[in-house]
């Protein structure tokens, strides 16, 4: 097998599991904004995080989401939050567990930085229907979806 061969195994083992992670439609759009400038980075990323690193044994995709929101969140990067918790509820991360994860996080990374999380991701559960019912005022627990 050339280094080439072994390059285009990854990324197509890479690109299999984005597709399951975070959609068929997300994939499409992804390609449709794929150009020489931008292509190598996501090529990297296709064979190094998704078919290397998603693909490891010792956590499932449930644990490396929750994983990937904390950080995130720690290195403030709402662009990539608002993509993982989409990917969060495809693999099998519940609402209320994407909510504790931030709130978590906010003792490790900051308030401001888990504030900004918890919005970005309140607005994507929004889009998507999926917030839970309002909870009373005065209530400090996260209700269930």
């Amino acid at each position: 097998m050339t280094e080439k061969d072994a390059h285009e195994t990854l990324r197509g083992k890479g690109r299999a599991d984005m597709r399951e992670i975070f959609g068929t439609e997300f994939m499409a759009r992804r390609d449709a904004t794929t150009n020489a400038f931008n292509a190598p980075l996501r090529a990297l990323s296709e064979e190094f995080a998704y078919a290397t690193l998603w693909s490891r044994p010792g956590l499932g995709r449930r644990e490396r989401s929750l994983m990937t929101l904390a950080m995130l969140c720690a290195l403030n990067r709402p662009h990539e939050i608002r993509l993982h918790v989409r990917a969060a509820l495809n693999n099998g991360v519940k609402v209320e567990e994407i909510a504790e994860a931030l709130t978590h996080a906010a003792a490790y990374c900051g308030l401001p930085a888990a504030i900004d999380a918890l919005a970005v991701a309140e607005q994507v559960l929004g889009e998507m229907g999926r917030l839970p019912p309002h909870a009373p005022v005065g209530t400090a627990n996260t209700p269930t979806a």
